[in-house]
């Protein structure tokens, strides 16, 4: 799995993302390209907001029983699958203030990099590796962005 704590890879995804432009299609799913990108925001929101709401114990539990090894591992995101409630973007965004947001807060990790991850509590996973924060961020991205292909 390519580092998302790298300059060279956050370039990378950062080109991805500049090719898309409000008339770009998905390849499958149902979310537009802005929704998308507000949709990608939320994995770093978690981390740097507090706009999403805390699982308690018991859901955190339950979480991370189910769903961390599939967000965490190198194993890439079927096509059409589930997500978890907060993740559900459905009104309309605007294109180039969620673009920016993202850019933003994908350049905001790198300069953070992989030592300020490594052992981070993620509210709904529990401490993760530098590795599982990695997997978790570039797998999500490149996920999304080979549903717009790019």
């Amino acid at each position: 799995m390519k580092n998302i704590f790298t300059k060279e890879v956050t370039d990378e995804v950062i080109k991805r993302i500049e090719r898309l432009s409000t008339e770009t299609q998905p390849l499958w799913g149902k979310m537009n390209v802005a929704q998308m990108m507000a949709h990608c925001s939320v994995s770093y929101e978690g981390v740097y907001t507090d706009k999403h709401p805390r699982p308690n114990g018991f859901m955190k539990f339950v979480i991370k029983m189910l769903a961390k090894n599939q967000v965490v591992s190198e194993k890439p995101y079927p096509k059409n699958s589930r997500t978890a409630p907060q993740f559900l973007i459905t009104d309309e965004k605007d294109f180039e203030f969620e673009k920016k947001k993202l850019i933003d807060y994908i350049i905001k990790t790198q300069e953070l990099g992989e030592s300020y991850f490594d052992g981070k509590e993620s509210y709904s996973l529990g401490k993760l590796t530098k590795q599982e924060w990695n997997n978790l961020f570039y797998k999500h991205l490149d996920h999304h962005l080979s549903q717009f292909g790019v």
